[in-house]
């Protein structure tokens, strides 16, 4: 299996992370499921989480650097 790209996961959090489709990416499934009622408890506000582990992710944080196999990202 090929690794996760981290542009991939990284744009798609920017721009669909209030829908938690970069975590559905990464194979965090119950993570991204959260995400999508609090974006919608919230009435969007939630949609901040996305945006800014998109930026983390891109920016290489520890925490952000794997996906849910513990695979490293790819460049």
């Amino acid at each position: 299996m090929q690794p996760k790209s981290k542009m991939t996961a990284g744009l798609l959090g920017i721009f669909l992370g209030a829908w938690g489709v970069h975590n559905f990416y990464l194979g965090f499934t119950k993570k991204a499921i959260i995400q999508i009622v609090v974006t919608v408890v919230t009435c969007g506000a939630g949609g901040l989480w996305g945006l800014i582990e998109g930026i983390l992710i891109l920016c290489g944080n520890e925490s952000f650097n794997k996906d849910a196999a513990g695979n490293p990202l790819a460049q």
